[in-house]
């Protein structure tokens, strides 16, 4: 495990301890915790975003065809 100073102004560092007596735990546990999570979903929204990039795009008309209105494309009447 590495140690790592960081400043905070005065308020945030009185709510982060706050919130590390609330939840029994270190400031720097607690700071440690909220980076690896944040670290985690920004992990698992880039995943998500390879996995939409590696789609095929679909084709939304053919040639000569015109778009469907936006009641037919989004059904309105069957979700009444």
């Amino acid at each position: 495990m590495k140690n790592v100073t960081i400043a905070l102004d005065e308020k945030t560092a009185a709510w982060v301890r706050a919130q590390a007596v609330q939840r029994d735990t270190s400031v720097s546990r607690l700071v440690g915790e909220m980076l690896r999570a944040l670290m985690s979903e920004q992990c698992e929204y880039d995943q998500a975003m390879q996995r939409f990039l590696a789609k095929t795009p679909v084709r939304l008309k053919r040639r000569g065809q015109r778009f469907l209105p936006r009641d037919e494309l989004h059904d309105r009447a069957g979700l009444r």
